[in-house]
């Protein structure tokens, strides 16, 4: 609606140029459209005029007035009016109101999708867990954004490749390998021989089990055998790094998320990457030495100090193979690219953009995008649960997904902002009352689908044609509201996917099941009126749909009975 209004007010300026009563370049001007909050203000409104008035020399309020005398006849507009300063408040005509009905019910799961990306590459990163021990609750939030997010693309029309990066070189898989081998041997935590940075959480137990057990573990084309030596610590590091990722991969299908592609921060160096983006860098004149070290001068690309890249006593700092990696990305012609990290990951941003930006003309300067999530605080019974029985040191994300369900668990984990801190109440999200928000919006949708059980054990039927000819008769200001909220859905998906904000979904969703509980309270729908009956059938049914289309996106359930 807001494109076709768009479009309108371009041929009244277009008009008004022609008459001499625009300049020309007036009529390109960008059109802004709002939803009003206050219904006696219109449906929409534009701000067209103020944007114009100085350019066009006149009164915001006479421009405003002008713009809607020079508005084409439109069947979904009402009537337009000058409101403040000079706004122009537009009222939809009921007609235009009652089409959402039929547009949802025809397009069914399409409804809400968009060819905005038009086929253009998108590559979205997400989770990235080092495989040093089970998923945490923090990676099962970056699990539900980054999945939500790559659904939301994908109904916009983007070509979607989501991606897992495994940071399986360095210390940190080190201390892995230091801390199975020490497991090996008889020792535990406790005992003075532990490795200094070793993992102390009770799956290392598990794996160095397996590893002496001579387990193979066959996943995603990883064939590896447990080779029982606890002297032989390269085998070990392989079987661990095997194993733990074949267990976040369970972690991850239990949680319904798929990644089209894994990349391992090893084959950067294998492959020569690394050494070849030092090279390039070098070349390109923009590293120095300094204090044994090799610097890369990113103060010339925003960043706040220059950073090291080869740390003096040799080895490269974290961040160089980072900037491989993503120029690994740019090669292979994604145009975005979007990271869901957590907000540790915050002063990683600048630098690998100065690095790319040092590195190679062509990456646009603030290539890649990021959506960083923060942190996640586990409740029950009012106190903040902080150990897990197998990790030991933080809340897995199957245990949560094992006390709660999947459906809450990514519901919560993607319904606020995911710039703002989360509490995850254990409590509320295993209750079953309409304070728990995914009970309340899946409710609406077992409530929509019990209305057409109920209407065949009364000896009705429910008509599509019949239905639509009837919904004149949607009159109350209960119909009036969710018909509204229905046509605002498409613009929902497209904002969030453009902004990668799928919480605007569940905010939508919640507030879409809020008004038709409403409505089915007040209201009753199997009326003895046949073309009332039929009108709030349709209604009901066209809330059912847009409930499971938005649900799915955040990768919800949709159930048919609760």
């Amino acid at each position: 609606m807001k494109e076709q209004l768009s479009q309108l007010i371009q041929q009244a300026l277009a008009t008004l140029a022609a008459r001499g009563e625009l300049p020309a370049a007036a009529a390109a001007t960008e059109i802004a459209i709002d939803r009003t909050r206050d219904p006696s203000h219109g449906d929409l409104a534009s701000n067209i005029a103020l944007t114009l008035a100085k350019t066009a020399g006149r009164n915001p309020r006479e421009l405003a007035g002008l713009i809607c005398a020079a508005l084409p006849e439109a069947g979904f507009v009402s009537h337009a009016e000058v409101a403040g300063p000079g706004f122009i408040n537009f009222f939809l005509s009921a007609d235009s109101s009652l089409a959402v009905v039929q547009r949802v019910l025809e397009q069914g799961s399409q409804f809400g999708c968009s060819d905005t990306g038009a086929g253009r590459k998108v590559q979205v990163e997400f989770v990235s867990a080092n495989p040093t021990g089970p998923l945490h609750v923090g990676h099962g939030r970056g699990a539900a954004v980054g999945d939500s997010i790559c659904r939301l693309l994908t109904a916009t029309g983007w070509s979607v490749s989501s991606e897992f990066y495994y940071n399986d070189a360095g210390q940190q898989i080190t201390n892995l390998a230091l801390s199975v081998q020490a497991r090996c041997r008889g020792l535990g935590p406790e005992d003075p021989d532990w490795p200094e940075d070793g993992y102390r959480g009770d799956y290392i137990r598990d794996v160095a089990t397996a590893y002496l057990a001579a387990e193979r573990i066959d996943a995603e084309d990883r064939h590896v055998t447990g080779a029982g030596d606890p002297d032989d610590l390269a085998a070990i590091q392989a079987f661990a790094v095997a194993w733990l990722r074949r267990e976040q991969d369970l972690d991850l299908k239990a949680f319904a998320v798929h990644f089209d592609h894994y990349f391992l921060e090893s084959s950067l160096y294998e492959s020569g990457e690394v050494e070849a983006t030092v090279d390039a860098l070098v070349a390109n004149g923009h590293t120095f030495e300094q204090d044994g070290a090799l610097w890369l001068r990113t103060t010339s690309f925003g960043d706040d100090k220059d950073r090291v890249m080869r740390k003096r006593e040799g080895g490269y700092t974290y961040f160089l193979p980072d900037v491989a990696y993503h120029l690994n990305k740019w090669r292979r012609g994604f145009e975005r690219v979007i990271n869901e990290q957590g907000a540790d990951h915050h002063s990683t941003v600048t630098r690998v953009r100065a690095g790319l930006q040092a590195l190679e003309a062509g990456i646009p300067e603030g290539w890649p995008d990021y959506v960083l999530h923060q942190m996640v605080t586990v409740m029950r019974e009012g106190s903040e649960v902080k150990l897990s029985k197998r990790a030991g040191s933080y809340v897995t994300l199957r245990e949560l997904i094992d006390e709660v369900g999947r459906d809450a668990t990514r519901y919560f984990l993607v319904a606020r902002a995911p710039s703002s801190q989360l509490t995850f109440d254990i409590d509320l999200a295993l209750s079953q009352s309409n304070d728990n928000p995914v009970y309340y919006i899946q409710y609406a949708h077992a409530r929509a689908c019990s209305v057409l059980r109920k209407l065949e054990e009364q000896g009705w039927d429910w008509q599509l044609g019949r239905s639509l000819a009837a919904l004149s008769h949607l009159t109350q200001e209960h119909e009036k509201a969710l018909l509204k909220r229905l046509d605002q859905y498409p613009e929902v998906v497209a904002t969030a996917a453009t902004a990668g904000e799928p919480h605007s979904v569940a905010n939508y969703l919640r507030e879409l099941a809020g008004e038709f509980h409403s409505w089915y309270n007040a209201h009753k729908v199997l009326v003895d009126d046949q073309p009332l009956r039929d009108a709030r059938l349709g209604l009901s049914q066209a809330v059912r749909q847009v409930v499971a289309n938005g649900l799915d996106l955040l990768g919800v359930s949709a159930p048919d009975s609760m």
